[in-house]
């Protein structure tokens, strides 16, 4: 394996805190070591639900390239999350939205943040707040000082199948 050919240098998240609707806006900056044939797969994925990742919803997938050597700057924009798909007890407190890098299917790059979703009017604490709840009432906030970056071995130079059993292994040496 090669050493990673793409490393993110930096992720500022814009628009923070925002209405629920809002989109989502990350400001990435990578440096890229050498040319790359193919582009490189951004995606921003909401999880919908901890419970259940069959709800998770990819909010934005988007191509960059050709990718120039050297630093390289851009903003992601995603649409918020389709809240008639997330289950109403999950709408509002504390979730993780994913930014991952991925290079001929290869993730090799993955950024979460928590996300705090709470009701922005006041509300009988005994009955919660109201249901269903309204979207343009609620309020994220991205924890946007505290990212978990996880970085995966792609082989740069086969692609998907040699990098998919890389991180296989590298999940295994995680759990161990």
């Amino acid at each position: 394996f090669i050493m990673s050919l793409v490393n993110v240098v930096g992720m500022l998240v814009l628009d923070n805190p925002c209405a629920f609707t809002n989109p989502f806006q990350f400001e990435i900056t990578f440096d890229c070591l050498s040319p790359l044939p193919d582009d490189l797969e951004w995606k921003v994925t909401y999880v919908s639900s901890a419970e259940d990742s069959t709800l998770d919803q990819v909010l934005d997938e988007v191509m960059v390239g050709p990718v120039p050597v050297g630093t390289n700057k851009f903003v992601l924009q995603a649409d918020p999350p389709d809240v008639s798909r997330i289950p109403p007890s999950d709408v509002l407190g504390v979730t993780v939205v994913l930014v991952t890098c991925s290079y001929k299917d290869a993730e090799f790059c993955r950024v979460g943040y928590y996300v705090n979703n709470e009701y922005s009017e006041p509300y009988d604490e005994e009955q919660g707040p109201p249901n269903p709840i309204d979207p343009l009432k609620v309020q994220r906030t991205i924890l946007a000082d505290k990212p978990r970056v996880t970085r995966f071995p792609i082989d740069w130079n086969l692609g998907a199948a040699a990098a998919s059993h890389g991180q296989q292994q590298q999940q295994q040496q995680q759990q161990q």
